[in-house]
Protein backbone atom coordinates (compact mmCIF):
# COMPACT_ATOMS: atom_id res chain seq x y z
CA UNK A 1 0.00 0.00 0.00
CA UNK A 2 0.92 3.33 -1.06
CA UNK A 3 0.71 6.31 0.67
CA UNK A 4 0.78 10.23 -0.67
CA UNK A 5 2.99 12.31 0.89
CA UNK A 6 5.15 15.27 -0.11
CA UNK A 7 8.67 15.54 -0.59
CA UNK A 8 10.41 18.75 0.99
CA UNK A 9 14.25 19.95 -0.15
CA UNK A 10 15.64 22.95 1.23
CA UNK A 11 19.08 23.66 -0.86
CA UNK A 12 21.61 26.46 0.22
CA UNK A 13 25.36 26.54 0.99
CA UNK A 14 26.91 25.17 4.25
CA UNK A 15 27.67 28.30 5.35
CA UNK A 16 25.17 30.52 4.65
CA UNK A 17 24.28 32.62 7.33
CA UNK A 18 20.82 34.56 8.76
CA UNK A 19 21.53 37.09 11.49
CA UNK A 20 24.98 35.27 11.95
CA UNK A 21 24.07 31.70 12.58
CA UNK A 22 24.19 29.12 10.03
CA UNK A 23 21.35 28.22 8.54
CA UNK A 24 21.05 24.31 8.73
CA UNK A 25 20.92 24.19 12.17
CA UNK A 26 18.45 26.76 12.44
CA UNK A 27 16.30 25.06 10.02
CA UNK A 28 16.37 21.43 11.61
CA UNK A 29 15.48 22.87 14.70
CA UNK A 30 12.36 24.88 13.03
CA UNK A 31 11.95 20.90 11.64
CA UNK A 32 12.21 19.24 14.92
CA UNK A 33 9.69 22.36 16.66
CA UNK A 34 7.63 21.72 14.54
CA UNK A 35 6.89 17.96 14.41
CA UNK A 36 7.99 16.78 11.47
CA UNK A 37 8.51 13.06 11.47
CA UNK A 38 12.24 13.36 10.42
CA UNK A 39 14.84 15.40 7.92
CA UNK A 40 18.11 13.70 6.55
CA UNK A 41 21.14 17.05 5.65
CA UNK A 42 23.07 16.17 3.00
CA UNK A 43 26.47 17.36 1.60
CA UNK A 44 27.05 17.87 -1.99
CA UNK A 45 30.33 17.81 -3.50
CA UNK A 46 30.08 20.13 -6.10
CA UNK A 47 27.56 22.39 -7.80
CA UNK A 48 26.83 25.83 -9.35
CA UNK A 49 23.76 28.84 -8.88
CA UNK A 50 22.85 32.04 -9.67
CA UNK A 51 25.24 32.89 -6.60
CA UNK A 52 27.96 30.83 -8.40
CA UNK A 53 29.71 27.98 -7.58
CA UNK A 54 29.72 25.84 -4.12
CA UNK A 55 32.64 24.66 -3.99
CA UNK A 56 36.24 26.16 -2.46
CA UNK A 57 39.02 23.59 -2.53
CA UNK A 58 42.11 24.19 -0.43
CA UNK A 59 44.91 21.44 -0.54
CA UNK A 60 42.35 18.76 -0.70
CA UNK A 61 40.05 19.89 1.86
CA UNK A 62 36.48 21.23 0.11
CA UNK A 63 34.52 23.86 2.10
CA UNK A 64 31.00 25.67 1.28
CA UNK A 65 29.76 22.99 0.04
CA UNK A 66 26.00 22.78 -1.75
CA UNK A 67 23.62 21.32 1.31
CA UNK A 68 20.32 19.95 1.10
CA UNK A 69 18.02 18.95 3.54
CA UNK A 70 15.27 16.52 2.79
CA UNK A 71 11.76 16.00 4.33
CA UNK A 72 8.96 13.98 3.78
CA UNK A 73 6.01 13.98 5.08
CA UNK A 74 2.31 14.71 4.47
CA UNK A 75 1.43 17.92 2.92
CA UNK A 76 -1.04 19.14 5.58
CA UNK A 77 1.98 18.86 8.06
CA UNK A 78 5.15 20.39 5.87
CA UNK A 79 2.58 23.35 3.40
CA UNK A 80 2.03 25.41 6.90
CA UNK A 81 5.92 25.74 7.53
CA UNK A 82 7.04 26.94 3.62
CA UNK A 83 6.38 30.65 4.64
CA UNK A 84 9.03 30.37 7.28
CA UNK A 85 11.02 27.95 5.89
CA UNK A 86 11.66 30.47 2.60
CA UNK A 87 12.51 33.41 5.34
CA UNK A 88 15.15 31.47 6.81
CA UNK A 89 16.75 30.56 3.29
CA UNK A 90 15.72 33.93 1.70
CA UNK A 91 18.06 34.26 -1.46
CA UNK A 92 20.63 32.38 0.00
CA UNK A 93 18.59 29.07 -1.79
CA UNK A 94 15.53 27.03 -3.06
CA UNK A 95 12.99 25.44 -1.02
CA UNK A 96 10.97 22.90 -3.17
CA UNK A 97 8.36 20.75 -2.31
CA UNK A 98 7.19 17.64 -4.97
CA UNK A 99 4.85 14.92 -4.12
CA UNK A 100 5.77 11.66 -3.58
CA UNK A 101 4.48 8.27 -2.54
CA UNK A 102 5.67 6.51 0.19
CA UNK A 103 5.72 2.27 0.11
Amino acid sequence: MKNKMYSLKIIFKRNDQIGGKRIEPLIMDFLIKSGVNGATAWTGVDGFGKRGKSILKLEGVTVNMPLIIEVIDEQAKLEPLLPELKRIVGDNGLVTVQDTYVF
